[in-house]
């Protein structure tokens, strides 16, 4: 007996056996075709392979794209723990420090902290020797917690600390008039620029120290080393062409040139004046944000994913929050209260409403569930 796919029939054969099996008394047309059609809407068979969800790439903020002087827009991220020896020779005791990762949205320039605990006042302190250092900035980015560094190397106290720093940060910050800005939670896509600067000072920390135990000089020295390779790296591609024979780092907005390299001979002319040495350092200074321009920031349009559109995300649609930390199967059902347009009009952030509290998540975190419209209702949806 001849079915065609999409009869009721078909959908009730389908799930109560197998293809196999059906095919037995009946011949389903584009039967692999209708019973990946039934497996895609059956939620306990979803709860076991979902994906989340996608949307096209948002654009970049404006402190990214536009010229600033360095350090003005500043990411900061938590690194570590690493251990720190109190004394050099046998029977030193170790304990855990912390390195600050504070890097400039515009020019990728990083900069460097080691911190020795988690409270506060050390957090404070590193802010204050960075703002002596790199000037005093006027927005500060980063994540608000939940992933501001991984949760398993945290014990309970730590992650309680961290959040001490967090708003003490914040009322530090106030008073000298700098504007804090918190990703949405468990969102580290949001940051990528400063969680691409962590994984880059880890490379090179583990590479030079491996397995040895420093001081706290040692580590510190260890860092402002790795700062400056950091520094020195290319922002672009290097160029084919002859004449080219440097390329474009963040350490020229900072010094001029890369921090690595060896410092060239000035000639000074003794009937060149002060005005006239000044203008040839701004011109020095522009011709590197027009080289930043043309180069750089041409090459931050591509999207290499989440290239495609998908319709946006409704108040009122179900879906599975997703947690690292549990199988599949457990992850929490929530509906979604609220969402988050971002500048061009797309939603990347929604404020969704689980039985126990209320979160607010990206969607590249949350797997829709396979029913055909939102439960106006409040009802259950039916599981095949």
């Amino acid at each position: 007996m001849i079915l065609p796919k999409n009869s009721h029939l078909t959908l009730l054969l389908i799930k109560q056996s197998t293809l196999n099996h059906i095919r037995r008394r009946f011949w389903v047309i584009n039967g692999r075709t209708a019973v990946k059609a039934v497996i895609r809407k059956c939620l306990p068979c979803f709860r076991q392979t979902c994906q989340p969800s996608t949307q096209l790439m948002g654009q970049l903020p404006s402190p990214r794209c536009n010229v600033s002087l360095p350090f003005v827009h500043t990411g900061i991220d938590y690194a570590g723990p690493f251990q720190v020896r109190t004394t050099k020779g046998r029977g030193h005791r170790a304990y855990k420090g912390y390195t600050v990762v504070f890097i400039c949205l515009a020019t990728k320039a990083c900069h460097l902290e080691l911190v020795s605990d988690m409270t506060a006042e050390a957090f404070i302190a590193a802010l204050n020797r960075f703002i002596a250092t790199r000037g005093l900035c006027t927005d500060v980015y980063s994540d608000n917690g939940t992933t501001f560094v991984g949760a398993n190397a945290l014990l309970a106290g730590e992650r309680e600390a961290l959040k001490a720093q967090l708003q003490a940060a914040a009322s530090y910050t106030s008073r000298r008039e700098i504007n804090w800005h918190f990703i949405p939670p468990a969102a580290p896509n949001f940051g990528g620029i400063w969680e691409a600067a962590v994984k880059s000072m880890k490379v090179h920390l583990k590479r030079v120290v491996g397995q040895a135990t420093l001081t706290f000089e040692e580590l510190y020295t260890v860092l402002k080393q790795i700062e400056a390779c950091l520094n020195s790296r290319p922002l672009t591609a290097l160029s084919d062409d002859p004449d080219d024979l440097t390329a474009l780092t963040p350490g020229h907005s900072l010094v001029g040139r890369a921090l690595t390299t060896t410092p060239e001979g000035y000639s000074f002319n003794a009937n060149m004046t002060h005005l006239t040495r000044w203008k040839q350092l701004t011109q020095m200074y522009h011709d590197f944000w027009v080289r930043w321009s043309n180069e750089y920031l041409q090459g931050l349009q591509a999207r290499t994913k989440w290239r495609q559109q998908n319709p946006n995300i409704e108040i009122g649609q179900l879906y599975l929050i997703r947690d690292e930390r549990s199988p599949p199967t457990q992850w929490p059902l929530g509906r979604i209260l609220d969402i988050h347009e971002g500048s061009d009009g797309i939603v990347g952030v929604v404020t969704v409403k689980t039985k126990s509290s209320t979160l607010k998540r990206p969607v590249n975190k949350l797997p829709i569930l396979p029913i055909d419209k939102p439960l106006a209702d409040g009802g259950r949806p039916e599981a095949s």
